[in-house]
């Protein structure tokens, strides 16, 4: 059967329904909001309709929809009995999978709680059961009720009598939309649509939310959340928590109207939990579901330079907190190493061998992967010497790793993760030489004062996705960099006893990489923009805001 649009009428309770079908397969139902129609899912529609039989209806007063007068026409038992109606015309006997926006989610909410027999599964987008909302206000604290308050003014308004219909029918009420929600299209019936669907507020909202019901659901519920919605804060969509059994929270970041602006993303979303009830759990729904589980459970954590020192040690860290790893090291048997590592404290890791610094080799390694959750862009080197020792090929090795890795991980990582549209987090290593002069590290302090501004770049740019992007300085850390490092313009005997000297001075200073792996976590957690780790680090990041003078006056001290 081909994805050609069907269309029918289906006699609801009293009134007529216009009903739309398209595509074979398992029934997914999709049910539209207030001021809209079913044209508001059309594009989720239209990818859903491959593998999937796919129904939208206009409700009640909605569209080409019947639309009944009075405020009792639009009271819940007659939404319900039109939704059983549509069920027992285009699927009957059947349970249905159920998407809802909306107020299309405030109605299947009321369905999945009221008939769960009908549903595998259930779908809600910005709009939460009227009951559960009457029991979240009853138990919060001033400020959250203040902050809904200011997102819900307009229920205050249609509860006046005339103004509203006033506002649809002379187009105040459209344009105002469109400024709050740019291009989203809804259609020609928009005054007629928005005049007649104010009694949906007037004939529940008031009862509800005074008188809740008891309204519990074991249908598994995908609660998917925009995080820039104006109508709807994240703390009120999630206020279903202790009334459903099986959930799973998925924040992304969106407007209101979301399956208009975004369908792609909000079709994958729905077909992963219509994929899920039969045994086949996306990634994003493991790290969403809202359960007793590891706090990284479902996350996949790239690592780079994660064979030794801070990149394994961020490694094992995560993956003890359940993460599966993917730990990426120029050097193919310690990134085994690190893999094995991770494995028994966590989900099986994977090791990759790359060359950072080779963008061919990491455009190879990101379409090698899923899309991670978070990116730890930690490969690098040491350098030290004289400025004018240093050659042309010093700075293309050094800037290749320390700088170069970092834009490769940040570029191809951050781009898949804003295609993907449910967040992330990239983490930079860069250094407390990012902001320490010194004249012994011209290369290597570059590098990382780099990778420090370009975080800073990449973290205002990103935040509109929803990722967030830290720099960590961690300071003088004993870690296997020291053995490495290059000391330009020495002789090779000279070059051994400068690398023993720093071993043996980062070896007294006694801070491991697992403690700023500890920080990566923590910076992950709350997304901290710059991050010094040892206490040198701090005291170098305030010096170099308060007294930057005497850093430069230090920079010249030979160490």
């Amino acid at each position: 059967m081909s994805n050609t649009l069907r269309s029918r009428t289906v006699r609801g309770d009293g009134v007529d329904l216009a009903v739309f079908e398209r595509g074979a397969g398992p029934v997914v139902l999709l049910l539209h909001g207030y001021p809209d129609t079913h044209a508001v899912w059309d594009d989720v529609a239209e990818l859903l309709a491959t593998g999937h039989r796919v129904i939208t209806y206009d409700v009640r007063g909605a569209g080409e929809s019947s639309r009944p007068r009075g405020r009792d026409a639009y009271r819940f038992e007659h939404l319900m009995a039109d939704l059983r109606a549509v069920l027992d015309a285009v699927a009957p006997g059947e349970r249905v999978h159920l998407a809802g926006h909306d107020w299309g989610s405030i109605q299947g909410w009321e369905a999945v709680c009221t008939m769960p027999e009908r549903f595998l599964s259930y779908t809600s987008i910005s709009g939460p059961s009227l009951d559960h909302v009457g029991r979240w206000m009853r138990g919060l604290h001033p400020g959250a009720s203040l902050r809904q308050g200011l997102h819900s003014w307009y229920i205050a308004f249609f509860q006046s009598p005339l103004l509203p219909e006033l506002s649809w029918r002379s187009g105040t009420g459209g344009k105002l939309l469109a400024r709050l929600e740019g291009d989203v299209h809804f259609g020609g019936t928009l005054p007629a649509d928005g005049a007649a669907g104010v009694a949906l507020y007037r004939a529940n909202v008031p009862d509800r939310l005074l008188r809740p019901r008891d309204r519990r659901t074991d249908v598994p519920v995908q609660l998917v959340v925009p995080e820039d919605d104006a109508f709807v804060t994240p703390a009120l969509a999630e206020a279903a928590r202790p009334f459903v059994r099986d959930l799973w929270i998925r924040r992304v970041k969106g407007r209101h109207w979301i399956p208009a602006a975004k369908p792609e993303l909000i079709a994958r979303l729905v077909r992963e939990h219509v994929a899920q009830t039969s045994g086949a759990p996306a990634r994003g729904l493991v790290r969403g579901q809202v359960a007793d589980k590891p706090e990284f459970a479902g996350h996949l954590v790239v690592v780079t330079g994660a064979g030794s020192g801070i990149g394994r040690s961020t490694a094992l860290a995560f993956a003890e907190l359940g993460a599966e790893v993917v730990a990426a090291d120029i050097d193919a048997a310690a990134a085994a190493r690190t893999a094995d590592l991770a494995s028994a404290l966590g989900p099986q890791a994977t090791a990759y061998t790359v060359d950072v610094s080779d963008a061919d080799a990491m455009e190879k390694f990101a379409a090698s992967l899923d899309v991670p959750d978070i990116v730890v862009n930690n490969a690098g080197i040491g350098m030290a010497g004289a400025f004018l020792d240093h050659t042309p090929a010093d700075w293309d090795r050094l800037l290749g790793v320390n700088l170069w890795g970092v834009i490769h991980g940040s570029r191809l990582f951050g781009a898949r993760m804003v295609a993907r549209g449910e967040g992330g987090h990239i983490v930079n290593t860069a250094s407390m030489a990012a902001y320490t002069p010194s004249r012994a590290l011209p290369a290597y302090s570059t590098s990382k004062a780099a990778v420090l501004m370009l975080t800073e770049c990449l973290r205002a740019e990103l935040a509109a996705e929803g990722i967030g992007v830290s720099a960590i300085c961690p300071g003088f850390i004993d870690t296997a960099i020291t053995r490495t490092t290059a000391f330009v313009g020495l002789s090779p005997d000279a070059q051994s006893r400068q690398r023993r000297r720093a071993v043996r001075a980062y070896a007294r200073r006694g801070y491991g990489p697992d403690r700023v792996a500890e920080r990566i976590v923590a910076a992950v957690r709350s997304n901290t923009p710059v991050v010094p780790v040892a206490a040198e680090a701090h005291v170098a990041r305030f010096a170099s805001r308060v007294s930057p003078g005497l850093l430069r006056a230090a920079a010249r001290l030979r160490v």
